[in-house]
């Protein structure tokens, strides 16, 4: 392992990097469908690194910014091989495995939980790879060390395989279609008021540094001002509903993220007769609340290779895997 070899996942939202060695760990905010500065970070990236070797997986070429998948995937591809040079540069498909040069390009879509899955398949065994992100959640059996989940999002969101929930970007109005307050059951706005990030910052879960993406409102990250977005989820302010219903909406929040997330695992456990989950992402303090429901035990990859890696698994687990 080393610090020359590095994987990079670029997502819709977020661009994410990491070394085989651990040393250099990035996240970059980089919304592709909106002005992207993808093409300059890249080569800043490259420039001031000096990689001798870069493994890709990449999710964001669904982004809406695309006609289809496979004019996202081509965008991506274009960049990373300009900023890298394409003799430095492998690609990871969907089956986790490096693609050759005569392989359907749409292999590469949505990729990322692939390489991860490959690698906890190698280094933990026969699990259920559970990655909660900024924006989604990833549940993918792994046994004998390949993974046993269908190859596209639309497959997989058919099977559980993935809930399309995360720690960060999800409209709370998503989630919660009504919530529970002293005046009674209200109903929730369908507008982009809040989002889960501002219910997890109001309990605690992150601080305002792991806040990276943009705020419902475009106003800052502090507690006060989630909490005036939360308000807003049921067309309120800070006067009708006090600090202690919007912390009570943050739990419900939390609550129903958990009871999804607990309900996808058990359906893909009980398919692959799994009861072991390995926890990885932004969102592990989820994952382990939903294990502990379901009496699963739960390894967390942050206890095992650090927090900072665990929010950019499958960056790491691209270079790792490039580098062996």
């Amino acid at each position: 392992m080393n610090s020359k070899t590095i994987g990079i996942d670029i997502g819709g939202a977020n661009t994410k990097l990491a070394s085989s060695d651990g040393t250099v760990v990035e996240l970059h905010y980089l919304p592709l469908w909106k002005n992207t500065m993808l093409p300059e970070v890249l080569k800043e990236i490259s420039q001031r690194l000096k990689p001798e070797n870069v493994s890709v997986v990449m999710t964001g070429e669904l982004a809406d910014c695309f006609e289809d998948k496979e004019q996202g995937i081509r965008f991506i591809k274009e960049n990373i091989d300009s900023a890298f040079g394409s003799g430095k540069v492998s690609y990871i498909n969907s089956q986790g495995r490096f693609r050759k040069e005569n392989d359907p390009l749409r292999d590469l879509a949505a990729a990322n939980w692939a390489a991860s899955a490959r690698l906890i398949g190698e280094e933990i065994g026969d699990c259920i790879f559970v990655d909660v992100g900024s924006t989604t959640s990833d549940i993918i059996p792994v046994i004998s060390g390949e993974h046993r989940a269908e190859h596209t999002d639309f497959e997989r969101l058919l099977r559980s395989e993935l809930v399309y929930a995360g720690t960060l970007r999800t409209n709370l109005a998503v989630l919660l279609e009504k919530v529970k307050l002293e005046k009674g059951i209200c109903r929730t706005s369908s507008e982009l008021f809040a989002t889960t990030a501002d219910a997890y910052l109001i309990l605690g879960e992150i601080n305002e540094d792991k806040y990276t993406c943009e705020t419902a409102d475009g106003a800052g990250r502090s507690k006060i001002e989630a909490m005036r977005r939360i308000a807003r989820l049921v067309c309120a302010d800070l006067s009708e509903v006090g600090e202690k219903e919007i912390y009570e909406i943050a739990e419900q929040v939390k609550e129903k993220q958990v009871s999804a997330l607990a309900e996808a695992i058990s359906e893909v456990a009980e398919r692959n007769r799994l009861e072991k989950i390995a926890a990885a992402g932004l969102g592990e303090f989820l994952i382990s609340e939903a294990a502990e429901r379901l009496g699963f035990e739960c390894i967390s990859v942050a206890g095992r290779w650090g927090e900072e890696i665990s929010k950019v698994f499958p960056a790491y687990a691209a270079a790792r895997l490039l580098d062996k």
